[in-house]
């Protein structure tokens, strides 16, 4: 009898545990623990090839067969679509002066972990200019069933954040005021790396 009691308190507690942690937190921390070193190395690769060039990353199909670049110039925004390993692929990136073999690891380790999308977006924090990249998922899997919407966003800032006791991402340090990203309230995962869920990855 006493066992039984003992075990009853602790799945009461496991229980408690777990209503106190969002579904969708629980399945974008997965993800992200599972892969992080790739979405690491993704993330630093990305930054460094946009620096010479800004440009997006985006797959088309849910096989990962085609692959769509955006590439961004000071007047206007180009967007192709290619199989993956196809030779017009290459010859666009050399046309705008893209490391081709740089893009191709990063396209490859993007399929590696399913990110659908990748893109830089510019914010601003007391008029001081910052960026984040975002990275888009649909982890097979990985379904959430508490909600509708298709897609996790990653966020990955450069510098610590700061976050409420429920881990919304805050305007700044000390104010109860939530910060949108893109239109989104985002969530932490840790110090630099949030997360959201939408209906839509671009």
């Amino acid at each position: 009898m006493k066992t039984n009691s003992i075990l009853l308190s602790l799945a009461i507690i496991l229980m408690i545990q777990l209503s106190s942690c969002s579904p969708e937190l629980i399945i974008a921390e997965k993800y992200y623990n599972k892969h992080e070193k790739v979405l690491t190395t993704i993330e630093k690769d990305y930054k460094l090839q946009y620096a010479y060039k800004p440009f997006a990353v985006a797959f088309t199909d849910k096989s990962f067969r085609y692959v769509s670049i955006e590439i961004m110039t000071d007047t206007l925004k180009y967007i192709y679509e290619f199989e993956v390993g196809e030779s017009r692929l290459n010859d666009t990136l050399m046309k705008y002066e893209l490391n081709k073999a740089a893009v191709h690891q990063l396209i490859n380790n993007m399929r590696s972990v399913k990110c659908i999308w990748i893109n830089m977006l510019d914010y601003y924090v007391e008029e001081q200019k910052n960026a984040l990249v975002f990275i888009a998922i649909r982890p097979l899997g990985m379904n959430n069933p508490f909600t509708n919407k298709k897609y996790y966003i990653l966020t990955f800032f450069n510098k610590q954040q700061y976050f409420d006791k429920e881990g919304n991402l805050l305007a700044r340090n000390k104010h109860k005021r939530k910060r949108e990203v893109n239109g989104d309230f985002v969530r932490r995962i840790n110090d630099k790396v949030c997360y959201t869920i939408s209906d839509r990855f671009r």
